[in-house]
């Protein structure tokens, strides 16, 4: 059960199962490091389905002998779900929705609003176009707003239906995607404190996260997670790789994270 305090923040740990792919599946171990920063000695990592490139319903279709989301879930020990699909909402999101609030009254299901790979919407990872990481510092506001808007839209409108069917909220966004126009906005700006580029953000043409990213991301499911500002937690591991990579970047990360978790209407957080 989520036990929570007057400001509808959750006080106790959270038992967690992640579904994704690379750019998600990673989020499991850095959330239970954030949760330990925070003082949150329960946090407990549920278990994790990790499937290159997938959709949500990739990690449904695993054969039952082996699903071991779907095992936990039956068993009503998951506090928190988190998916993530390649940019457009799939089946799986709404299978899984469904047996877990079946099977747990207070269950959620975070769905990730990915940053979009290659800056396109839709993206189809069988048919890239990037040669080079280089491209995505040609980017500006007006380039990326219209297929982030257009992509906004799709999984919004797919989680309120899919809230709406359920009879309940049951699925939260979490809005990496906003975050992370964000920072972008701040490098084209020069006030990113140790990103100089928006290419410092990806290790290749697709769009896969640097460590930057990743504890930006790490920071909006922290956010939404636990409902809880971020801000103020010490520096998790991932930023210790570069001396660039000090406070004023983390402080801006937890900011960054918070402003569109706590901004987002489907988010769950106030």
């Amino acid at each position: 059960m989520n036990n929570r305090s007057s400001s509808g923040s959750i006080l106790q740990g959270q038992g967690v199962f992640t579904c994704g792919h690379s750019f998600h599946i990673w989020v499991a171990e850095l959330l239970a490091e954030l949760a330990s920063r925070a003082g949150i000695r329960d946090h407990q990592v549920a278990g994790t389905s990790a499937i290159g490139a997938s959709l949500a319903l990739q990690h449904w279709d695993v054969p039952e002998e082996k699903n071991e989301a779907r095992k936990a879930l039956l068993a009503g020990r998951v506090d928190v779900l988190t998916l993530s699909c390649m940019t457009r909402p799939d089946e799986g999101i709404r299978l899984f929705a469904k047996l877990a609030a079946a099977h747990n009254p207070h269950v959620r299901v975070t769905l990730q609003e990915l940053w979009l790979p290659e800056d396109r919407f839709p993206f189809d990872p069988l048919h890239r176009v990037r040669k080079s990481v280089e491209e995505f510092n040609g980017a500006t506001l007006s380039t990326l707003k219209p297929p982030h808007e257009a992509y906004f839209k799709v999984m919004e409108d797919y989680v309120q239906a899919l809230n709406a069917e359920i009879g309940r909220q049951v699925v939260f966004v979490v809005p990496d995607a906003q975050a992370t126009l964000a920072l972008r906005e701040r490098i084209i700006a020069g006030t990113a404190f140790g990103l100089e580029k928006q290419s410092d953000l990806f290790a290749d043409p697709w769009g896969h996260p640097t460590p930057p990213l990743k504890v930006l991301a790490g920071y909006c499911h922290f956010s939404v997670i636990y409902r809880r500002s971020p801000v103020g937690l010490p520096a998790p591991a991932l930023l210790g790789g570069n001396p660039k990579w000090g406070e004023p970047l983390n402080r801006l990360l937890q900011e960054l994270a918070w402003k569109a978790a706590s901004q987002h209407p489907l988010s769950g957080v106030n």
